[in-house]
């Protein structure tokens, strides 16, 4: 059983490379012309084809994250339909692979598949496109989102404050920064406009040319309006460089960790935070969805092939990993608007493909 497990491993993964690059060679070359695009725009500033190239580059991880179900699939499908139509799946039945070995076998491959896809959307996707999206940044503009940037909110123990950031800088400074005040109550109590930020400590702020302006409040103590300008000040908060870039960022780009530490915030300080709640989810069964795709190949190496009709079935196994990753996205919309329980929302479709693929399983295998 180890050679033949050695054999199946071999192929599929020969097959599953070789689609994966196959892919990634068209997505780069995609997004190559795009920045293509992108140099001419921003010459001037120094934007070069060399960026752009480097831009792209770092843009592979992020690709490869998203590919690799499909991957699996129209590997193992490629895989499985040669062998059953070339009838070594036949002599490989008769040396003693049955159904139960032989998903056994792919499950096993599936497994490594997952820890694999897991690793690079967790660490490799994350880091890269940080630094591809703060590359670009650096010659077309810093980023942002919409006319007013990106909100965040903290819960201190004597009040809370409505952060506002215009932009994140390429070497991860903030740019345009207001901070209201609010007690208790709910009534407001300062405003800080802030020209930059750093946030060069764990627990603190460093502002940059602040201005203050303090209320009055409303009874017998209640006076001016004080106003004041300062060079510089420390402002102690919660806030991390991570959930600045969460704001501001993609939530698909997030790491596991991030998305949970930066839902525990929104929750904390009573903001929505579905949106990344399904994320998070998304990003725990996602990698899962390599072994339904191989259930799901398995049953191809039991159908009877006619010369050239492998085609078509690597067509349908085309089709099929499109669909899942079309379902995965149209859920994780739906989910958001329809306010579904999230876990459920990201499990759905890997849910209705392995319903599928035991089906076929079932039908395909075990009862012929």
């Amino acid at each position: 059983m180890r050679t033949l497990r050695r054999l199946i491993h071999g192929e599929v993964l020969r097959s599953v490379g070789f689609v994966t690059l196959g892919f990634l060679s068209l997505f780069f070359f995609f997004d190559f012309v795009e920045e293509v695009q992108a140099v001419g725009r921003h010459a001037a500033s120094g934007y070069t084809l060399v960026h752009a190239l480097a831009y792209v580059s770092l843009m592979i991880p992020s690709h490869l994250y998203e590919l690799m179900p499909i991957a699996v699939l129209i590997g193992t499908i490629f895989v499985m339909s040669r062998l059953a139509q070339s009838s070594e799946y036949t002599i490989l039945r008769t040396s003693g692979l049955d159904p139960w070995r032989a998903l056994k076998t792919l499950l096993l491959l599936g497994s490594a598949f997952v820890a694999l896809t897991f690793a690079i959307g967790d660490y490799v996707s994350p880091v890269a496109d940080r630094t591809a999206q703060l590359l670009k940044s650096r010659y077309t503009g810093r980023i942002t989102i919409g006319q007013t940037g990106a909100w965040l909110k903290e819960k201190q123990d004597y009040g809370q404050y409505a952060v506002n950031v215009g932009e994140l800088t390429p070497d991860g400074n903030l740019i345009g920064v207001r901070i209201f005040e609010f007690d208790n109550r709910g009534l407001l109590v300062s405003m800080m406009r802030a020209d930059s930020a750093t946030l060069e400590e764990a627990d603190a702020w460093e502002l940059h040319q602040v201005h203050r302006t303090d209320f009055p409040l409303s009874g017998a103590g209640a006076g001016a309006i004080e106003r004041a300008q300062m060079a510089s000040l420390r402002w102690p908060n919660q806030i991390s460089a991570e959930m600045v870039s969460a704001a501001l960022l993609k939530p698909e780009r997030m790491s596991t960790y991030d998305l949970f530490q930066y839902i525990g915030h929104l929750q904390k300080n009573a903001q929505t935070a579905q949106r990344y709640e399904i994320e998070f989810w998304k990003k725990v069964f996602y990698p899962l969805s390599c072994l339904v795709m191989v259930v799901l190949a398995l049953p191809f190496a039991y159908l009877h092939f006619r010369s050239g009709s492998i085609t078509s079935y690597v067509f349908g196994g085309v089709m099929a990993g499109i669909s899942f990753f079309l379902l995965n996205n149209v859920f994780g919309y739906m989910g958001n608007l329809q306010d579904w329980q999230p876990w459920l929302t990201a499990a759905l479709p890997g849910l209705i493909y392995s319903l599928v693929s035991l089906t076929a399983f079932g039908w395909l295998v075990l009862r012929r």
